[in-house]
């Protein structure tokens, strides 16, 4: 992959988690209130339908389990733990667990893919890890282990859904759309018992309600899934696991323009740190990261 290619493929797979930033918004704004499992699940069931029927491919083999696995990792039971972290912890308490995901990628990536980490990428994850903790805290309050536990469990969830995906990348008869809707259908049956077993189905739904579940299913399942997998297909696991701390940013920034939140000058600093870290975790040159490794970088025999 040359540099250009490499450059327009990261700013490709970056809408994603600016899409997913503003999610916190279209929820608490536009969809009926207390009800983010519904929203996770209308987000991802009919998204995932629609594109199982549009691609026309079914599974074969071994993708019989292995894309069940990936739909809970990717999309059923991180939202899951994603929700119930967020109602659990105080401020942004869930945000700066999650922060902790490259770290785990890193960790696994070099264990089941024999990727090589720099000192580089380490430093770059703890000032990512720093940036968050900047942008999202903002109140201190009494720490629910359970929320805590469950922020771990879905972080967990996350990194391991972008180092299986990468591992065992997609079936050669079925093409990108065709494997996120696949995706998305198994994380949304995932979703489906839990919801209606906790939620139920909202009284009342409007309009506005509508085109809210229209917004997260088309673009933030369909538009922003696709070109999630497409990045982890094309990018390195790191690369694309340091994208996923810009959705924290989107969602700060569209708080400041949309809802008039406050927008400090430390969150300012967090957000300057947050970036600074993604350009130090992408690899200077792919040789960078697949075939010459310093003397330093971690390597796994």
């Amino acid at each position: 992959m040359n540099t250009t290619s490499g450059i327009k493929t990261i700013l490709l797979t970056a809408i994603a988690p600016i899409v997913w930033g503003s999610t916190y918004i279209v929820t608490t704004e536009v969809l009926p209130p207390h009800s983010p499992l519904m929203a996770s699940l209308v987000r991802a069931l009919p998204a995932g339908i629609l594109l199982v029927l549009f691609a026309r491919t079914l599974p074969t083999g071994n993708w019989w389990w292995r894309l069940p696995i990936l739909g809970s990792f990717n999309i059923g039971f991180f939202f899951y733990c994603l929700f119930f972290a967020a109602t659990e912890l105080p401020g942004g308490m869930a945000a700066l667990v999650m922060s902790f995901q490259p770290m785990l990628v890193m960790t696994m990536s070099w264990f089941l893919l024999s990727t090589r980490i720099t000192p580089l990428q380490w430093i770059a994850g703890g000032i990512g890890v720093i940036g968050i903790g900047l942008l999202v805290l903002n109140q201190t309050a009494a720490l629910s282990i359970q929320g805590l536990l469950v922020a771990c469990l879905g972080t967990l969830s996350m990194a391991s859904g972008v180092v299986l995906t990468k591992k065992w990348g997609r079936p050669q008869s079925m093409s990108t759309l065709g494997f996120t809707g696949w995706q998305l259908l198994f994380g949304g049956m995932f979703l489906l018992p839990t919801t209606l077993w906790i939620e139920g189905i909202p009284e009342q739904i409007t309009p506005l309600n509508y085109l809210g579940y229209g917004y997260l299913s088309v673009v933030g399942a369909m538009l922003a899934y696709f070109l999630w997998f497409r990045g982890i297909e094309q990018l390195p696991t790191v690369t694309v696991s340091f994208l996923g701390f810009l959705s924290s940013v989107s969602a700060c920034l569209l708080g400041y323009v949309i809802l008039d939140q406050a927008l400090t000058w430390g969150q300012l600093l967090g957000a300057s740190a947050i970036f600074l870290s993604i350009v130090l975790a992408i690899p200077r040159s792919s040789s960078a990261t697949y075939s010459t490794t310093p003397s330093f970088s971690l390597k796994r025999n």
